[in-house]
């Protein structure tokens, strides 16, 4: 279990929702009554929150590191954060367990996964048959406009890199993939990419190497160029090579199930 984290701050949105966007502007009337008005309205709006939005939110914060594998997802805290009832709440981490984004325990509640070595190895397994697929369709059918949208998203990632921002790089690199199966536009395939990517940024997130870059900088350009050439088999060529160095960076040798030596633990 990770050192506990506030979830109020982890669950402030990075598109940049302020506080001023809850405040209702002073009416210069000469009226209390109306910006007491005003001000009663605020939790009105905050309350507004859908189950899909507040489930993006949590989802977010997960994915840029704000909320760690392992952290609880108390009912309560997170309904007072979003303002919303905890039945909305119950129902967002409903759709985050089904995707097994989070996990319930009985008696115990919710909790962010934490995939399990075997789970790691399931995932690149899974996104190694997929993948080539999708980036075949895609170079074969890619249009000008979506080769521009790719190259702009990397040019994302490089900003991202060179303010050493590693929360952002994990993210933008996972939406690099997500991308293509949106373009793609299988919408069952594309359901389940964003399940996967969300899984394999858990899986850095647990087993990445200090140092050692869990997405090699040059390779989804390298992606972009065969997908703009049109060039079907390379583009899979590249997609099953980098999904190989993406999980060659991590440290996937941890066994298990492992008896623990009580006495060395606490010599």
């Amino acid at each position: 279990m990770p050192p506990a984290v506030e979830l109020k701050q982890a669950l402030a949105s990075r598109t940049g929702a302020r506080r001023t966007e809850t405040q209702m502007p002073t009416r210069k009337v000469g009226s209390e009554r109306l910006e007491s008005a005003d001000t009663a309205r605020a939790p009105r709006r905050a309350r507004a929150l859908s189950v899909a939005q507040i489930h993006e939110r949590i989802l977010a914060a997960i994915l840029e590191h704000r909320l760690l594998p392992g952290t609880q997802l108390v009912e309560e805290r997170l309904a007072a954060i979003f303002g919303v009832s905890r039945t909305k709440i119950r129902q967002a981490i409903a759709r985050l367990t089904h995707d097994r984004i989070a996990t319930v325990y009985r008696n115990r509640g919710a909790f962010v996964s934490s995939p399990t070595v075997a789970e790691a190895r399931e995932v690149f397994e899974a996104r190694r048959l997929i993948e080539p697929w999708l980036i075949r369709r895609l170079a074969a059918t890619a249009t000008r406009e979506q080769v521009g949208r790719l190259r702009a998203h990397v040019a994302l990632e490089s900003e991202a890199r060179a303010a050493n921002d590693r929360r952002s790089i994990i993210r933008l690199s996972g939406e690099f993939h997500q991308h293509i199966a949106e373009m793609v536009g299988n919408s069952l395939i594309a359901r389940t990419m964003r399940e996967l990517e969300s899984l394999t940024c858990l899986v850095i997130i647990l087993y990445d190497r200090p140092h050692v870059p869990a997405c090699p900088y040059h390779e989804h350009s390298d992606l972009i160029d065969a997908i703009e050439r049109h060039d079907t088999e390379e583009a899979a060529r590249r997609m099953v090579e980098h999904l190989n160095h993406v999980e060659a960076a991590l440290d996937l040798r941890q066994e298990e199930a492992r008896e623990v030596d009580l006495e060395a633990a606490f010599a």
